[in-house]
Formats: structure tokens, sequence, C-alpha cells
């Protein structure tokens, strides 16, 4: 009885062995399921972390064109009043130096009239520059505002 009592203990040692290596295959395998499964959902969030980054991307950029838009509307308009108001301006000097009596008095007229010019023209263009300045800076804000997140983003994931 002895080599039935060897086989018996040889095929329950087996058995043993082959349920050990059994749930370690199992335990191994649900290790790396359980891995690959939170690294699909890491990668989802980041998947939705840039698809919204990108969304808000997206919206300083229509934001910006909006202001620039606007801006430009306004420019163009200051300009089209500008050269209203000078046309009428030429208009009436032209009138006023048409009725002078002498020489003297059209020089006089003249040259008022060209230093009253040079005056509006040097206010006219540092109001526009000032206003475009402005309009500069606040086209860009949208778009550093995202660029400020993006460096934050990037602090985090460093």
């Amino acid at each position: 009885m002895d080599s039935i009592d060897t086989a018996a203990s040889f095929a329950a040692a087996a058995g043993d062995a082959a349920g050990q290596a059994t749930d370690r295959g199992q335990a191994a395998f649900a290790d790396v399921n359980g891995r690959a499964k939170a690294a699909m959902e890491k990668t989802g969030q980041v998947v939705e972390e840039l698809g919204s980054f990108g969304k808000g991307n997206m919206e300083a950029l229509v934001e910006s064109s909006k202001i620039a838009a606007k801006g430009l509307e306004t420019l163009g308009q200051e300009a089209a009043e500008f050269t209203r108001r000078s046309f009428e301006s030429a208009t009436a000097a032209m009138k006023t130096l048409a009725a002078t009596r002498s020489p003297t008095e059209f020089m006089k007229l003249q040259g008022g009239y060209a230093r009253s010019m040079f005056d509006t023209m040097i206010a006219e263009t540092s109001k526009s520059a000032e206003t475009m300045l402005k309009l500069a800076g606040d086209v860009a804000q949208p778009i550093s505002n995202r660029v400020a997140i993006a460096a934050d983003k990037i602090k985090v994931a460093s």
C-alpha cells in the first residue's frame, strides 16, 4: 500500500499546487485587471479635462474676437465722425477765407485754421492711440486668462 499512499499523496499535492497556482493566477489577473481599469479611468479623466480645456480655449478666442470686432466698429465710427467734423470745419474755413478783404486778413485766418487743424489732429491721434492700446489689452485678456489656467495645470501636473 505504500505506492498507493504515495500516489495518492502525490495526487493530493499536485491538486493543492494546481489550486494554489490557479488562485495566484486569478489574483494576478484581478490585479492586472484592476490596474488596467484604473489606468483607463485616469485616461478618461485626462481626455475629459483636455476636451474641457480646449472648449475653454475656443470660448476665449470667440470672446476675444467679439471684443476686437466691437472695438474696431467703435474706432471706425469715431474715425467717420472725425472725418465729418474735419470736412465741416474745412468748409467753414473756406467760406471764411473766401470772404476776406485783404491778404493780411487771409494769412491770419489761414494760419489760425492750420494751427487749429494741427492741434485737432494731435488730439485725435493721441485719443486713437489710447483707444487702440486699451482695445489690444481687452482683446488679449481672455487669452491671457487661458494661458494662466494652462500654467496652473502644468504646475499641478509637474
